[in-house]
């Protein structure tokens, strides 16, 4: 990954042979966690960086803000439901670091090269963000 430019990896989740190799790579991880004990496992091996997926299944805004309540330190980048009409409820969150969302790069666009459609759709993320 680091040849391809890749500056941290991410994975949608968290196991013991994963976090070893996280502590002996090069960049950093951000392994996916849904429960407060993977969370604790993470944080156990320095962690302070984590994806909270799926984050709509698993309770959306409300459940991460309570995760994210005895845990201070640590950020979160909340993916899985992520879309348009919530990503801002996301974002005003102190605990969120960033969010990740399919909505942004539809399949259909990826297929036909309609990168001017990705381009749109991501500028309206970024703007709206600043509301």
């Amino acid at each position: 990954m680091t040849e391809a430019g890749a500056q941290f990896a991410i994975s949608p989740g968290l196991t013991e042979p994963l976090l070893k190799a996280a502590t002996a790579g090069t960049i950093p991880l951000i392994p996916g966690i849904s429960t407060v004990s993977e969370l604790m496992l993470g944080m156990d091996y320095g962690l302070k960086e984590f994806k909270f997926f799926p984050a709509e299944a698993n309770g959306g805004t409300k459940a991460l803000q309570a995760i994210a309540g005895p845990f201070s330190q640590v950020r979160f980048c909340p993916t899985g439901g992520i879309s348009p009409a919530n990503y801002r409820n996301y974002l005003a969150l102190k605990s969120v670091l960033c969010i990740g969302g399919s909505w942004l790069v539809p399949a259909d666009a990826l297929e036909a090269g309609d990168y001017d459609r990705i381009t749109k759709l991501a500028r309206e993320a970024v703007e709206g963000a600043k509301q």
